[in-house]
């Protein structure tokens, strides 16, 4: 398997999951989480995982550009120019990305929510950044049912009920079994990464958040060691050689459980 050096793979796709307002006591080992349990057993679990900030939508933009660009609020819109993104690079570096919103109401939709409220602009930061592709800003209808056609990165985010943000946290287990076994079956024989984590906790100083890398790539077991949306993003970027942007210049990619 290809990869770049200094010890992280290269994954034909990486798709990322983001799962709202949830400490990592309420998702891993809890009876609410059997199935996201399951898969942190099944792959690299970080134990001290945490968000950047409080609210929700500064963590959606710390994870894509490196920073939360100034942004305190869910405050809706946020337009927040050309800089590069993660989504920016990959198609400059000549991969691809793209985000897949439950409830989106059509691509390419700008709006701050849909009609009945379960889209929510504030959990889709592409739309804020004009050197996003619009065809990057996709509904989860368009998520293909031959996963060998998903970008090489691709972000999916439940909607409002779905991520947990106004659902209990067995509705979103449910939605991610349904929604994500087939495709972390279908890595196992194709070079390919599902990584779970969830923007914030339930609004506490700590932040602890549950974060999980599942694929043929990852050696199982609980990982220690401080990570967070910069980790993610610097381990995502060093993967596809692509330079680190703003904080995640600053700290170092997951390494230590990656497998031949």
């Amino acid at each position: 398997m290809p990869s770049v050096p200094g010890a992280v793979p290269r994954p034909d796709h990486v798709l990322i999951v983001v799962f709202e307002n949830k400490d990592y006591e309420q998702i891993i080992d809890s009876p609410q989480a059997p199935y996201l349990t399951r898969l942190a057993h099944e792959g690299a679990n970080l134990t001290d995982a945490h968000g950047e900030t409080h609210p929700s939508q500064p963590d959606y933009i710390a994870l894509l550009s490196g920073g939360t660009q100034g942004v305190t609020t869910d405050a809706c819109p946020q337009d927040l120019g050309g800089q590069p993104t993660l989504a920016s690079q990959l198609t400059a570096a000549g991969f691809s990305f793209t985000g897949f919103s439950e409830g989106l109401p059509a691509p390419g939709f700008t709006g701050c929510s849909s009609p009945d409220g379960q889209y929510a602009r504030k959990h889709n930061p592409w739309v804020d950044f004009t050197s996003t592709p619009p065809a990057a800003n996709a509904p989860m209808t368009a998520f293909p049912a031959d996963y060998a056609a998903l970008p090489t990165v691709g972000v999916l985010i439940p909607d409002m009920c779905h991520d947990m943000h106004d659902c209990p946290v067995s509705t979103g287990d449910t939605w991610a079994r349904d929604h994500l076994s087939g495709y972390v079956e279908w890595a196992r024989t194709h070079n390919s990464l599902l990584v779970v984590t969830f923007d914030e906790d339930n609004g506490r100083s700590q932040n602890h958040i549950a974060t999980t890398l599942v694929g043929p790539m990852v050696r199982p077991g609980d990982i220690g060691g401080r990570a967070d949306h910069y980790t993610l993003l610097r381990t995502i970027e060093d993967m596809y050689g692509l330079p680190a942007l703003g904080a995640a210049a600053h700290t170092a990619p997951l390494t230590g459980f990656w497998q031949r």
